[in-house]
C-alpha cells in the first residue's frame, strides 16, 4: 500500500476499515484483543499507534490503540473518522476519585470534564464532552450481561498525569461527585459530536487518583484485580459495539 493510501499519523489505510471502532491506549492491549477476534489481521503500525481488524460475533471491527494523552489520540480518533469509521468505543483505565468504586470495576462515561489539553484549541470552552445516549446504554447493558461491576456518571479527563504544584481543584469535582479521572475521552467525545458520529467510554479502575501519587511509587495498575477488570472490559466494550444499530 502506498503513503498516498494510508492516513498521515497512524498509517491507516484511507478505504476499506470497518465501520465500528474500539480504541485502546496501550499497543499492546489493542494486539491482547486483536487474539479474541476472528478472522484478524494486522492492518497499520506506526508510532503508538497499532490497528487491527477482524470479526466480534459475525460483525467487522478495527481495534485500534492511541497512547497516552489527548493530543496524540485525537489524531487517531480524526483519521479514523475520515476512514469512514462513525462509531468508536474508548476502553482505557482511570483512577476512581470516590469511595465505594474499586479496583476492576468498569466507569461508563456519561459525559467528561474537559481538562484534555487540545479540545480548547478545537470548539468553545462551553461546549459539552458527552457520551452518546445509545453507546451508554449499550455498555451498561453489556455489563450487567457480563455480571461486571459498573458505575455511570461523569469522568474527568486531564492532561497531567502526575501533580505538579497547580492546584487543579481534585477536591472541588469529588464534591461534585465526579467518579474517576483518565487522560483521553474528553477529546473522543468532542471530536465524535462534531462529526456526527457515535461514541463512549468505559473505564477500568486501576487504583487511587494521580493526585495521591507524590512520586511512582505505590502505583500498580498490573495487579490481578486490574487485569481481571480489563479482561471484563474487553468482552463488555466488544458485546457494546457490535449490539449498536447501523447508523443510516
Amino acid at each position: 500500500m502506498s503513503q498516498a493510501d494510508t492516513f498521515p499519523v497512524t498509517g491507516l489505510p484511507k478505504t476499506g476499515l470497518p465501520t465500528r471502532a474500539l480504541v485502546v491506549g496501550d499497543p499492546f492491549r489493542a494486539e491482547q484483543i486483536s487474539h479474541q477476534l476472528d478472522n484478524v489481521r494486522e492492518v497499520a503500525h506506526q508510532r503508538e499507534y497499532r490497528s487491527f481488524v477482524g470479526d466480534w460475533n459475525g460483525t467487522s471491527v478495527i481495534v485500534s490503540s492511541h497512547g497516552v494523552g489527548a493530543p496524540g489520540a485525537i489524531c487517531l480518533f480524526q483519521e479514523l473518522m475520515d476512514a469512514g469509521v462513525d462509531t468508536i468505543v474508548r476502553l482505557g483505565t482511570a483512577g476512581a476519585l470516590l469511595r465505594g468504586i474499586g479496583d476492576g470495576d468498569l466507569i461508563i462515561a456519561e459525559s467528561c470534564v474537559r481538562d484534555d489539553g487540545v479540545t480548547h484549541q478545537l470548539v468553545p470552552e462551553s461546549y459539552p464532552a458527552a457520551a452518546s445516549a445509545e453507546v451508554v446504554i449499550a455498555l451498561a447493558d453489556a455489563a450487567r450481561r457480563h455480571n461486571a461491576p459498573h458505575h455511570r456518571g461523569i469522568v474527568w479527563t486531564r492532561a497531567a498525569f502526575y501533580p505538579g504544584i497547580i492546584d487543579l481543584n481534585q477536591a472541588g469535582y469529588v464534591k461534585l461527585g465526579v467518579l474517576a479521572i483518565e487522560m483521553e475521552l474528553s477529546a473522543l467525545l468532542v471530536l465524535a459530536s462534531t462529526r456526527g458520529v457515535r461514541a463512549g467510554g468505559g473505564l477500568v479502575i486501576d487504583g487511587a487518583t494521580a493526585d495521591d501519587l507524590v512520586d511512582t511509587t505505590g502505583y500498580d495498575p498490573h495487579r490481578t484485580v486490574v487485569a481481571d477488570g480489563v479482561g471484563r472490559g474487553i468482552v463488555v466494550t466488544l458485546d457494546a459495539l457490535v449490539a449498536l444499530p447501523e447508523l443510516v
